[in-house]
């Protein structure tokens, strides 16, 4: 995803915009939710696997860190944005919840918002 991400240009906000896009419209597996998940899964019970997923998490932690960083003039800011837009990422897949009359799209919006001001 950081490829289709980075292939588009344009700065840290619009990088993060385009992430925020392909994340609201993304489907299951067809983004790799769902090998996702399972790796996490295997994770918790394999070490190998585990030490790997924390060299991928951290490494994506870091980009995020990049794109955020150079926008945030607040240090304590950037950290926090991190980790809102990885857990919405992964967690938004783990919701059986449906959003009303709401699009997955629209209920994406406001937190985009919040974290791109």
């Amino acid at each position: 995803m950081t490829e289709e991400v980075e292939d588009g240009g344009g700065d840290a906000r619009a990088r993060l915009d385009r992430l925020f896009t392909i994340t609201a419209a993304a489907d299951g597996p067809a983004r790799g939710v769902a090998l996702e998940l399972a790796v996490r899964d295997r994770a918790r019970r394999e070490d190998a696997v585990a030490e790997r997923l924390r060299r991928v998490d951290n490494r994506r932690m870091e980009y995020l860190r990049s794109l955020f960083g150079s926008f945030c003039s607040d240090e304590q800011e950037v950290e926090p944005r991190c980790m809102l837009t990885s857990s919405i990422r992964l967690g938004s897949h783990l919701l059986a919840a449906g959003h009303g009359a709401l699009s997955r799209v629209e209920v994406m919006e406001p937190a985009r918002k919040r974290l791109l001001p």
